[in-house]
This record gives structure tokens, C-alpha cells and sequence, in this order.
């Protein structure tokens, strides 16, 4: 291999090796790109002027308006974490089913579905879920591996319901429709919840114990009481779910608008339930402003790293090592999804939508493969990334706020089964496509032998020109 062939591969390496020894992504990025940049231009690999391209795409990132539904989101899921509203929904669910066994975790899974239907944030729902339910579920009885297990879980489907902040960044990446990919996530956003609820089934037919219903004396909502508990609480959630999503998918808003109209639904509501505040404003403003900033230099450093990796033809390296894989499309996908799994383990998923998706949406383009379908394919695979050790965010959150009689590697094992479930329902979208494709509006293709063009008329002129 001549030293030009040498350079995607060593760029590559390069950034593992920052990556491994803890260096933040986002300058590591840079700093790869920008050093094997200069190098390649020092050897004339490609010309100085290349580079001179950074100033415009670091304006296109920040002049990007779909990237600013990441803030409002964020801002929705941090305002809707204080409000109140998991509360009302935990309370009322976790009553209605509370006569079951396993029925406060049946409660965390819908409210888990609902929160992600609303906030688009993963930390929200764990923390909110994780705040009121576990005492309870620690108070009944339930095994503790498995307590924490589902409200990590149930946390993280907020990854695949849209409006997720996963999928909003995944379109960025490979270039699809927003409202496209959301509704594209529908049917895996739904199956996914019958598979967390069927585990839940199956754990109270084989270990009852782990899972035993509220005694008769915790059941302390009946009838009308029990009907008006959830009816507030579901009321507020389905006009909030209404204004981000319903507005998408009916074309009335932008994500970005959406969004904005989100945020100032949550505010309605932390409102409604005399819980605005000054210091909530305060709290909810920095978190947006780290997580913003988090991403938008992540997006920076990966631009920078891409533009010198397509340099010396880093792009063709990939394509060409996963268009040659053995089993064609099954063999790329079943190798991609190894590869973003394996990554989870050391990124989180903004790192691996930044860095990996713009180098495997090209290739996946050139093998056929519908984007909409890939990019919700991979978003149901990086929900793995929030639940394994050792940077699944959403057991650090749990670990944040258990108590400290529940240990760390009880909230590890018990992460386990939900992570082969999210597997599971990663192989079901690949076998079952239709599960993607169903929920997406086709448009016809125009026939170009049928286009008439029409013309003024002048003198004898044919009005009308037809193409054949």
C-alpha cells in the first residue's frame, strides 16, 4: 500500500486511540483532522484550499435550523421532568394495573412510551421514572435487578418514540425527511413496547416473586377516583404529543417549530401544576445549554475530521471494505449493526450519529438500501448504547438517584435482558422491513413519457409539446 492508501486507515486509528485514553470526541476530532490534514497537504495528497472549505460548513452547521429542535426538545424534557406529569401518569397506571402481577412495571413501560412520545430525551424519562417508582417497586417487593432493569429500559424506548433527539440527528446525518423517519419508527416504537411488556409477562408466569402485585391496602384508587387520576394525567400528555409529533406528521409544523411549540406546552404545564419557577427556568436553561453545546462541538470536530478523511479518500476505503462483505446487503447490515453495538460500548449516540452514520450512509445508498429504513434500523440498534456498561448514560442516571442500598452491579445485571430484547428488535426490523416502510407515505414517481409541457401559443406553433 502506497502512504496515501495508509491514510484513512491511520486517521481511523488515530482517533480510537484518543478516544480510548479519554480525550473528549469533539476535540479529538478536530485535532485528527486538522493534524493528518496538514500532513496530507505537507505530502500532496490534496491541495491547501481543501481545508479553506471548514469556515462554510462550520456556518452551514450553525445556520442549520433543523438542528435547533435539539435545544427545544432538550429544554421540553427538562421542564417536563420537575412538572409533575410522570407523577399523575405513574400514579394512575401503577394503580390500574396494580392488581396484576408485575403491574407497576406494565405502569413504567406505557409511562416510559408516553414521556418518550413527549420529551425526545432519555435522562427525563429514567430520572422521572426512576425518582417516583423505585421506592415503590423497592417497597412491594419487586426483585431489584429487575426493577431497575425496566425503568432503564422503559427510559431508553424514549430513543426509538419519536420525537426522539435520535432521530432528528440521525435524519441530519444521512439526509432523510424528518417527518419521514418518525413515522418510520412507529411500528418498531410499538413493537418494542409488546416486547418489554411480554418480558414483564413472562418474568411474572416463571419468577412470581420478583414481581407481586400491590396488596389490597395500596390500592387506594377505585372508580371515579381511579378514572379522573388517569384522565389528568393522560389529558395534558396526549395535547403535548399532539403539538410536537401530531403537527409533524400532518405536515403543519417543522421539527424546529414543533419543537418550539413543545416547550412552550411544557411550560403550560409545569405552570398548570404550580411548579414554574425561577429555579426550575434556571435548572432547565443550563442543562439545554450543556447538552446543546455537547453536540454542536461534536458536530464541529466530526465535520472537521470528515472533510480530511473524504480527502484522502477515507470515504472509498469504507465503502469498498463493506460493499465486498460476504452475504451482500444481509452481510453489510449484520456487519454494520455488529460495529455500531460494539461502539456503544465506548460512544454514546451522539458520537457514534456524528462520526460513523455520514461514513455508512453512502455505502448503504450504493447497495439499495431505503435511508429512512437504515437510519430508524441503526436509532433502534443505538438504543443499546444508554443501556451497557461502561458509559450507558441511562444507568448512570438510575445509579444517580437509587438509594445507596441498591448496588451497581445489581443495576448492570439487570440491564441485560432489555439489551438482548433491544436486539431482538433490531433482527424483527431487519426480517420484517414492512415494520419501517408501512408507516411511510410513498410518493409515485412522475412518467417522464407522459410530462407535457405547455406553451403560448404563437402563430401555428403547437400549444402543446409533447415528451416521448
Amino acid at each position: 500500500m502506497s502512504g496515501f492508501d495508509l491514510m484513512a486507515p491511520l486517521m481511523f486509528a488515530g482517533l480510537i486511540v484518543f478516544v480510548l485514553i479519554g480525550y473528549p470526541v469533539a476535540f479529538s476530532l478536530a485535532a485528527v483532522g486538522l493534524g493528518f490534514g496538514f500532513v496530507a497537504i505537507e505530502l500532496g495528497y490534496f491541495p491547501f484550499h481543501l481545508l479553506a472549505a471548514l469556515p462554510d460548513r462550520v456556518y452551514g452547521i450553525l445556520s442549520n435550523e433543523l438542528l435547533l429542535a435539539i435545544p427545544f426538545f432538550t429544554f421540553m424534557g427538562a421542564i417536563l421532568e420537575r412538572c409533575g406529569l410522570a407523577e399523575d401518569l405513574l400514579e394512575g397506571f401503577g394503580q390500574l394495573f396494580g392488581p396484576l402481577r408485575g403491574g407497576l412495571s406494565y405502569a413504567v413501560i406505557l409511562v416510559g412510551a408516553v414521556l418518550g412520545a413527549i420529551t425526545g430525551t432519555v435522562a427525563a424519562s429514567v430520572i422521572a421514572m426512576g425518582l417516583i417508582s423505585l421506592p415503590a417497586m423497592m417497597r412491594y417487593g419487586y426483585n431489584t435487578r429487575h426493577a431497575t432493569g425496566v425503568i432503564a429500559a422503559s427510559g431508553t424506548i424514549t430513543q426509538l418514540i419519536p420525537p426522539s433527539l435520535v432521530l432528528v440527528v440521525l435524519a441530519d446525518q444521512i439526509g432523510a425527511p424528518v417527518g419521514d423517519m418518525y413515522a418510520g419508527a412507529i411500528g418498531p416504537s410499538i413493537v418494542q413496547v409488546l416486547l418489554f411488556a411480554g418480558f414483564v409477562a413472562l418474568v411474572s408466569i416463571f419468577r412470581p416473586k420478583d414481581v407481586p402485585a400491590l396488596p389490597p391496602e395500596a390500592r387506594t384508587l377505585k372508580g371515579t377516583k381511579l378514572a379522573w387520576t388517569c384522565v389528568r394525567g393522560m389529558v395534558p400528555s396526549l395535547v403535548l404529543i399532539f403539538l410536537v409529533l401530531g403537527t409533524i406528521l400532518l405536515g403543519v409544523a417543522t421539527p424546529t417549530e414543533a419543537g418550539a411549540l413543545g416547550a412552550i406546552g411544557a411550560l403550560a404545564l409545569a405552570a398548570l401544576h404550580r411548579r414554574l419557577s425561577y429555579r426550575l427556568m434556571r435548572e432547565s436553561m443550563d442543562s439545554t445549554m450543556r447538552i446543546t453545546a455537547m453536540v454542536i462541538f461534536i458536530l464541529i470536530g466530526s465535520n472537521v475530521f470528515s472533510l480530511t478523511f473524504r480527502g484522502v479518500d477515507g470515504d472509498l476505503w469504507i465503502e469498498g471494505m463493506l460493499t465486498d462483505l460476504p452475504g451482500g446487503v444481509v452481510g453489510f447490515l449484520v456487519a454494520v449493526n455488529l460495529l455500531v453495538f460494539v461502539l456503544a460500548f465506548f460512544l454514546d449516540f451522539f458520537e457514534i450519529a456524528f462520526i460513523i452514520i455520514p461514513l455508512l450512509a453512502p455505502v448503504a445508498k450504493t447497495l439499495g438500501i431505503d435511508l429512512v429504513w437504515f437510519g430508524v434500523l441503526l436509532g433502534t440498534n443505538m438504543q443499546t448504547s444508554f443501556m451497557h456498561p461502561p458509559f450507558g448514560f441511562a444507568l448512570f442516571y438510575l445509579r444517580g438517584i437509587a438509594p445507596p442500598s441498591i448496588r451497581s452491579s445489581d443495576i448492570y445485571w439487570g440491564a441485560i435482558p432489555w439489551v438482548i430484547l433491544q436486539l431482538i428488535m433490531v433482527g424483527l426490523i431487519i426480517a420484517f422491513p414492512e415494520l419501517v416502510t408501512a408507516f411511510i407515505e410513498t410518493h409515485e414517481a412522475a412518467d417522464p413519457t407522459k410530462v407535457q409541457i405547455e406553451l403560448p401559443t404563437v402563430d401555428d406553433a403547437p400549444a402543446v409539446i409533447e415528451i416521448k
